[in-house]
């Protein structure tokens, strides 16, 4: 009976998760300004491969910016929904996360973490019992530079 309910409370924390990460709580909007371009930034993680994230919200871009300069150190962490395909932007690796979904966290649960190569590798299972819902919350993830929009 106390590994199910164990069980029960971990689902539960899933879910949460999932319905927290959904929609970031500091974000005015989701949507892109129309007046915008959007803006590309490489994260890394321990284990130091490269992963290219496109932020469309102004207030993301704002919050990389600061956090590459060094004028904040809050909410350091990438997440975001895993979408099953290439980007044109982000070619080395199957996945990339949807804009509309990405936002910056302290910290987070256990079940969204994963590195960027483990993702790669298990890609086939995110979506189920890993990376519930394709939240990805890669706890090592940071941000090392912006680069130029594709072309």
């Amino acid at each position: 009976m106390h590994r199910t309910f164990k069980a029960a409370i971990g689902a539960l924390a899933s879910v949460a998760m999932i319905a927290l990460t959904s929609a970031p709580a500091y974000a005015v909007s989701t949507a892109p300004a129309k007046d915008s371009a959007p803006a590309y930034f490489v994260m890394t993680d321990y284990t130091r491969n490269e992963f290219v994230v496109k932020l469309d919200k102004p207030a993301d871009i704002e919050h990389a910016r600061e956090l590459l300069s060094g004028q904040t150190t809050d909410r350091p962490h990438i997440l975001g929904r895993i979408k099953h395909n290439t980007a044109s932007y982000n070619p080395r690796w199957s996945y990339h996360l949807a804009p509309e979904t990405i936002g910056f966290f302290d910290v987070a649960i256990e079940v969204c973490d994963a590195t960027i190569p483990y993702v790669e590798d298990y890609l086939d299972e995110a979506g189920g019992a890993f990376l519930p819902g394709n939240v990805w919350c890669d706890w090592s993830s940071r941000l090392v530079r912006e680069v130029p929009a594709p072309q």
